[in-house]
């Protein structure tokens, strides 16, 4: 089977650990041995990945350079941050990999352009939190020195982006090229690099936008034409009712059953929103589950299969 697996941001850089690069490197070992164990199988293999945690600390880095060092230098732009996490995570996870794999298994990172459209209604409505935390008069002033647009997060202030919906894979020809001669390919990482074109149509330039992890992931297992997609989270499963005594553990479901739910748009949303999509546009199944169960994921023995092979819902 040709198997996109798409790792989370948190499932790389697990809740309330210091975000340094050892334990990055610690959490992307975790997930080789898993991935690995995919390919042993036989099976073909594409990984996109998260990137928040990783953007917001180069985004802290870049601020604090820009206040102490030369106040006239700008911060770099989000469409320029997110390839170099594209790079940084991608070499940590061929690096893990092949430590695992045999020596002679392929391995490349694409540096991978992903389209939006001008007219998303995202722009009008940014909602995506990037960045660090600030008072109201704090963020207030910076909105009016920078341009951004911030809003409430709790009982502080934060920059908010538009999340784009993804529209085009810029590099799908080479993608494919390297998935039919064997290699395992990591692409569209944190979504991919937000590009749109100008008003004549010619000119690509970056955006200052963040395109969703699970949707682009989406859209590129339909475009290979994946066997299967896997969403690997910080949980074992989606659940109805979570944080709640009646919290219960979706094993199979129907997308239009998980329509019902009503997940978080700013958690599990995009991750149901992703597999439910992919389910009903190539009749294939999707999965989401916990990064340390990947290999039990691809055999059918955890995590909840979105499908739409039969109606209805089914419980741990």
């Amino acid at each position: 089977m040709r198997i996109v697996v798409a790792l989370g941001g948190n499932a790389l850089q697990r809740r309330g650990e210091a975000m340094t690069a050892e334990n990055q490197r610690s959490n992307v070992r975790v997930a080789a041995e898993q991935l690995a164990a995919v390919t042993s199988m036989g099976h073909s293999l594409v990984m996109c990945h998260g990137n928040g945690p990783q953007v917001g600390l180069l985004g802290l880095q870049n601020e604090a350079y820009s206040r102490h060092v030369d106040s006239k230098v700008t911060p770099y732009p989000l469409d320029v941050l997110g390839a170099q996490t594209e790079g940084m995570i991608g070499y940590m996870i061929e690096q893990e990999l092949g430590n695992v794999l045999p020596f002679d298994v392929p391995m490349a990172t694409i540096l991978t352009q992903v389209e939006v459209d001008a007219a998303d209604p995202a722009f009008g409505n940014p909602s995506k939190f990037v960045g660090p935390v600030y008072s109201k008069d704090e963020a207030e002033k910076l909105a009016l020195v920078n341009g951004w647009t911030v809003k409430p997060d709790g009982k502080y202030y934060r920059r908010v982006v538009a999340s784009p919906i993804p529209r085009r894979i810029f590099e799908l020809r080479p993608i494919k090229w390297l998935i039919e001669k064997g290699v395992v390919v990591i692409a569209a990482g944190g979504g991919g690099i937000p590009t749109m074109y100008d008003s004549t149509g010619r000119l690509l330039s970056g955006v200052e936008a963040v395109i969703d992890k699970d949707l682009a992931s989406g859209l590129l297992a339909r475009e290979v034409e994946a066997d299967m997609f896997v969403i690997a989270t910080d949980v074992t499963a989606v659940y109805s009712g979570w944080g709640t005594p009646e919290a219960c553990a979706v094993q199979r479901a129907h997308p239009d059953e998980l329509d019902k739910q009503g997940f978080a748009a700013g958690s599990m949303g995009p991750k149901v929103l992703a597999a439910c999509e992919f389910a009903r546009k190539t009749g294939k199944p999707a999965v989401i589950g916990a990064l340390a169960d990947i290999e039990k994921i691809v055999r059918g023995e955890a995590g909840t299969t979105v499908s739409t092979a039969k109606p209805g819902i089914d419980w741990y």
